[in-house]
């Protein structure tokens, strides 16, 4: 039995570093994130004060104009989505499968912030218990600098894991609200579109 638990510490403690290197890679990566959604916030912000209104206000016979608004520079999932609807013939099938790859699309890029919100207190509460053990080891022995430095461990894995799941949990509220919004705009533009009389 005592060969057991050794083995079981052993594996335990090995799994620290490694998810500790993680967490770090997870934090780094939440940091590009961060500044990645503050873009998108920001050319969303545009495109809303360009777009909104003429979205709300059209017409099956108004869809050159929105397609003239729509930003010359800009690449956005929703504007280039947008952008090829308006560009193609009007057609029930093509929008179905144009706006199912735009919910494919935007489920992909809402899935790292998924997984930030997910793993990141996984992640910290691993290197939370894992650094615990030694500490309590070294108070029972007396070894008050010991237990300092793995406290420290503690703290750090924990903090670290709860920011990235905060910065992942708040992307993802945001972007699941916009991209639901943008959705529904696409929707809307394509029940106009397939109005249309066809192009001969």
């Amino acid at each position: 039995m005592e060969a057991i638990t050794k083995a079981l510490f052993w594996v335990a403690n090995s799994l620290l570093i490694p998810d500790i290197l993680i967490l770090l890679a997870l934090f780094f990566r939440s940091l590009l994130l961060l500044g990645s959604f503050y873009n998108q916030f920001m050319m969303k912000r545009r495109n809303d004060k360009a777009l909104n209104e003429k979205i709300k206000q059209l017409t099956a016979s108004g869809m050159a104009d929105l397609q003239a608004a729509l930003p010359a520079k800009d690449n956005s999932l929703f504007v280039k989505y947008l952008r090829d609807l308006l560009a193609s013939p009007p057609s029930e099938a093509y929008a179905d499968f144009m706006i199912a790859g735009f919910e494919n699309e935007a489920e992909k890029d809402l899935s790292l912030s998924r997984i930030l919100a997910k793993m990141g207190p996984v992640l910290g509460l691993i290197g939370t218990l894992i650094a615990m053990s030694p500490a309590l080891v070294g108070l029972s022995a007396g070894d008050i600098a010991g237990m300092a430095y793995h406290m420290q461990v503690v703290f750090a894995t924990t903090v670290v894991g709860l920011v990235v799941s905060a910065i992942g949990l708040v992307t993802l509220q945001f972007k699941q609200r916009w991209y639901a919004k943008e959705a529904g705009s696409l929707d809307y533009v394509t029940r106009l579109l397939t109005l249309q009389p066809d192009k001969p």
